[in-house]
């Protein structure tokens, strides 16, 4: 199963979503529509977008509402993507330079800053305020997990506990948004909005810990993600954290010593990577994903059966079986 199956439910409102979202993003200002067209030209899987309209399709059907809702997630995340390259000093991404590369750091910040404005007036311009909230919680929860995660990899101590809380927050919180503000495009209903930001809180963590697992592989190459970076930047994610457990303490704190090492060597990486793999650490990972995927998709059981309930239950599936 791949995303274009996946999407075929709702592919003509993608298509349509493509037109009025490249509409909505023109400017007068020639250095920002510079700007628009050089990131447009290369689009990614339309993940965010994707989620907004089969959740609408589930609750009712798809209409302009959830266009707007589309359009504020898929801004929301192509502006946090475009400062996290500044922060993380990217030249690349999505196989072509980064915004920050091909401009500045500067101008990357204030593009940035003009997709958020962008996104918020979306929502004004049409009294979409239960979306502005929806979205504003997803937003403060993003800051939330990058900050807990950013002080957890300097002390280098993470717990289960902990590791949950900041993935759902940093990732699971803005997936959890687009199938809940997806759903409230098409129904009043309260309680179907809760399903389905349930669900995608579901599935936004089973991803981010398939993203982990990806750390401990060779295969995440294929992705471009480099075996072992997060351990590079101290990053100590659920595959790591259930094999520290399995261990005594002088063997566990050996480990830790290692990845604190100032700058890890190839070797020390390797060997932190059978560590993991010995103590079951990545068939836990896995497991846990797997169980969350199952969670979410038993959710879906009080809708009647559609080609939208079909699609959602085969990207649950998707998330745990990817290798990109």
């Amino acid at each position: 199963m791949n995303i274009k199956d996946i999407a075929k439910p709702v592919e003509n409102q993608l298509d349509e979503f493509d037109l009025f979202f490249k509409d909505l993003m023109r400017t007068k200002v020639p250095l920002l529509d510079l700007i628009v067209r050089y990131i447009t030209k290369k689009r990614g899987k339309r993940i965010r977008p994707l989620l907004v309209f089969l959740s609408a399709q589930i609750c009712g059907g798809t209409n302009e509402r959830s266009n707007i809702a589309a359009s504020m997630v898929e801004l929301l995340h192509t502006a946090t993507l475009v400062h996290d390259d500044v922060v993380d000093e990217s030249s690349e991404r999505r196989g072509i330079a980064s915004i920050n590369s091909a401009w500045n750091n500067k101008i990357a910040v204030l593009f940035g800053d003009f997709l958020l404005s962008r996104g918020l007036l979306a929502a004004i311009d049409k009294d979409e305020f239960g979306f502005l909230k929806s979205l504003s919680v997803s937003v403060r929860r993003m800051s939330e997990g990058e900050l807990l995660q950013i002080q957890k990899s300097k002390e280098l101590h993470n717990d289960e506990e902990t590791y949950f809380k900041i993935i759902s927050d940093k990732t699971a919180s803005l997936i959890a948004t687009c199938c809940e503000i997806g759903a409230m495009s098409a129904t009043d209903d309260v309680s179907k909005h809760k399903i389905m930001h349930d669900y995608g809180e579901l599935i936004g963590l089973a991803f981010q810990i398939r993203d982990d697992i990806f750390d401990y592989q060779s295969k995440s190459l294929s992705i471009g993600k480099p075996v072992g970076n997060d351990l590079k930047e101290k990053k100590v994610t659920l595959p790591l954290i259930y094999s520290l457990n399995q261990v005594g303490a002088s063997e566990a704190r050996e480990i830790v010593k290692i990845v604190k090492s100032e700058k890890l060597k190839k070797k020390n990486i390797n060997f932190i990577i059978d560590f993991v793999k010995n103590n079951g650490g990545i068939d836990y990972a896995e497991n846990k994903a797997k169980e969350l995927t199952t969670q979410a998709t038993n959710l879906l059981n009080t809708f009647d059966d559609s080609d939208a309930k079909t699609s959602l239950i085969n990207f649950a599936n998707f998330v745990i079986e990817r290798d990109l």
